[in-house]
């Protein structure tokens, strides 16, 4: 340990090779607990706040300590940072010659196989020039580029239509039978992740891989000493997805596209198959359009209420056992075929054990809508079990780390939801000057969120606060249809103030562009939803204020929380206290944690929900925040944004 003490020292190795480093006594005191952890093969759920430094604090008791090591992180992005810029920050600073290496999904990798075909399939003849433009980059970079990672293409965006077409999933895969196994990028980001001490992963490819073992993470386990998941919080929504099952008409879809395609590629003559597709095709499409609502979950027998969703899924059911036949008959004329062949009955199995097991227990089955998608989904309440029959076997070193893990000081709720009962939990505070950087500011007059009239008292509340920070804000919503209402009346509201701040509303580009144009601007105000919570960092005067209109707890309508509700209550537990309260807790830290980003940041946060104060649960909220001072007076708010700093507030 006195090895840790001495590189996180202000003297020390991270001091003179890394501009800027401070040394923390917090960023110190996480790293030792997690070198201790890894010594012992123990689990450790560690909060660390805002400022702490716990990239760092657990990268060098991994790199140090760690032996073969999985790091896994909340998204992609995340990923290629830690790749790209804090490992190697690190390895160069501490000297140590250890391997890294960058897992992803198979979807994220160029397939050699998929391009050719969609290069000579007559069907790509049909598609826009932009998507024949960027067919054109991708065939180039596939002959020359050494890892086929499609973030690595930047002349095509990564939501581009045409990366569909030449990447593959699991279902799609040839594997070994593919003319280009030799070849394949897939194949050898996973032999690099084998020879490589570090490897870098995200939650989803984790959890995949874990319930699927297709992704190359099942051959990495068991040699692993240590796992570390950074952005921890998102682990039980994640871990449920993957616990459970899904059916979407996206992969139906996908299924019929590349059936078609190889059925003209190496059975263009066998009319029957080439029908059957076109029929199924319709009859997806057709299941969508029986439900109206978009963005919408239901419950199973909220869903069943509609005949059009009922004969339209007996059909579906019908033409996809129509097209598992027909594919066996034509597999042997290609892999592909064959491989089609597979997807279906796989598909078509999965689609027979959701509408028939409606009562097992365990699992909520449900369905989602999307714009131009349908999901059916069956979600297991609890995943504790599940997850927990990974920890021991064999025994290694678990760390579960974020900002927000705990409702105040207690990780009960995480703990239960991730079946970690014998794990160590330790939460340390951010090193940042709450008390002097940040208020809490709850105005009074607003009536409760459920009131008709709640938007329009929020926006007159809002304006004030807007004009004392001169724009300089995020304007953070509990769901899309109150973010578009809000956005309507504040630019009603700023014409008639003749208020010039620019207004940039969640949708408008992708948020990595949004938040480009937010900076850039300096004094805009940014709407947005759930994609804006988390995972954002801006440092500066450019954030100033950070607006959240309601408590961020999920809707009682939401399918699968109505059943873990009921299940709570069946065994006795107050399903608020103990589940919905902790939820909207971490989900408000995340939200109030984009406010403070650094040691010279100063901000409001202002929470438009009277709960806070009215209710009981009110104070449990605001003492899991950080140490604010708190305000229901304007004035205190034009005080912080004028030069002088602000007195205490009394409470």
């Amino acid at each position: 340990m006195s090895d840790l003490a001495a590189i996180f020292s202000a003297q020390g190795i991270l001091a003179h090779t890394i501009p800027n480093y401070r040394a923390r006594i917090e960023q110190l005191e996480m790293a030792q607990a997690i070198a201790k952890t890894i010594q012992h093969q123990q689990i450790l759920v560690a909060e660390a706040g805002t400022g702490t430094g716990k990239t760092f604090a657990y990268l060098v008791p991994a790199l140090l300590f760690g032996g073969k090591v999985i790091i896994s992180t909340g998204t992609k992005t995340l990923q290629d940072q830690l790749y790209d810029r804090d490992i190697p920050t690190i390895r160069a600073a501490l000297k140590v010659p250890v391997t890294v290496a960058l897992l992803k999904g198979r979807a994220n990798y160029v397939c050699h196989y998929r391009l050719e075909q969609t290069l000579e399939s007559d069907q790509y003849k049909l598609t826009t020039r932009e998507d024949i433009i960027h067919l054109g980059l991708i065939e180039r970079f596939a002959q020359n580029h050494q890892t086929g990672d499609k973030s690595s293409l930047s002349k095509v965006p990564e939501n581009a239509s045409i990366w569909q077409h030449v990447t593959s999933t699991r279902d799609n895969c040839l594997g070994s039978d593919c003319p280009h196994f030799k070849q394949c990028f897939v194949m050898e980001a996973r032999k690099k992740a084998l020879s490589s001490e570090v490897i870098v992963v995200n939650h989803h490819l984790f959890f995949a891989d874990l319930m699927l073992r297709d992704e190359g993470l099942s051959e990495l386990l068991p040699t692993c000493n240590t796992v570390i998941f950074d952005e921890a919080h998102q682990l039980p929504e994640i871990a449920s997805l993957f616990f459970g099952e899904s059916v979407s008409t996206s992969q139906l879809l996908e299924l019929a596209r590349d059936s078609e395609m190889e059925t003209r590629l190496a059975a263009p003559d066998y009319k029957p198959l080439l029908d059957c597709i076109e029929a199924f095709e319709k009859t997806t499409r057709d299941l969508r359009l029986t439900i109206e609502q978009d963005n919408a979950r239901l419950s199973l027998n909220h869903a069943l209420r509609s005949n059009l969703f009922s004969t339209a899924l007996a059909l579906l059911q019908q033409r996809l056992t129509e097209l598992v036949n027909l594919l066996e008959d034509q597999a042997v004329r290609s892999p592909g075929l064959e491989q089609c062949w597979k997807r279906a009955t796989i598909i078509h199995s999965s689609l027979n054990r959701w509408q028939d097991q409606l009562e097992q227990e365990g699992y909520v089955r449900w369905v989602e809508t999307f714009n131009q998608a349908l999901h059916l989904n069956a979600t297991p309440l609890s995943i504790a079990e599940t997850f927990s029959k990974q920890l021991s076997v064999p025994p290694r070193a678990w760390i579960f780390t974020s900002a927000t893990l705990a409702v105040k000081d207690d990780f009960s709720h995480y703990q239960q939801a991730m079946g970690l009962a014998q794990a160590q939990s330790i939460r340390w505070e951010s090193p940042y000057n709450f008390a002097h950087q940040a208020l809490l500011y709850v105005p009074t007059g607003l009536p409760n969120p459920n009131h008709q009239h709640f938007t329009a008292a929020l926006i007159e509340a809002i304006l004030p606060v807007l004009k004392a920070s001169q724009g300089r804000a995020f304007i953070l919503c509990t769901s899309l249809r109150a973010m578009h209402e809000i956005h309507a009346l504040l630019q009603t509201q700023f014409e008639q103030h003749q208020l010039a701040y620019p207004i940039l509303l969640q949708g408008q580009g992708s948020r990595s562009t949004m938040l480009e144009r937010f900076r850039e601007l300096g004094n805009a105000i940014l709407i947005g939803s759930q994609s804006f919570w988390e995972g954002i960092d801006v440092k500066g005067e450019a954030l100033s204020v950070v607006i959240i209109d309601k408590l961020p707890f999920a809707s009682p309508d939401d399918p699968v929380l109505s059943a873990r509700i009921d299940q709570l209550t069946k065994e006795g537990h107050n399903a608020f206290i103990e589940y919905q309260l902790p939820r909207a807790i971490i989900n408000l830290k995340q939200g109030a944690g984009r406010l403070i980003r650094d040691e010279h940041d100063r901000g409001v946060l202002m929470i438009c929900d009277p709960r806070l104060i009215t209710h009981a649960y009110g104070k449990r909220i605001w003492q899991s925040l950080p140490p604010m001072k708190r305000t229901r007076n304007f004035l205190d708010v034009q005080e912080f944004f004028s030069s002088k700093p602000i007195q205490p507030i009394n409470s």
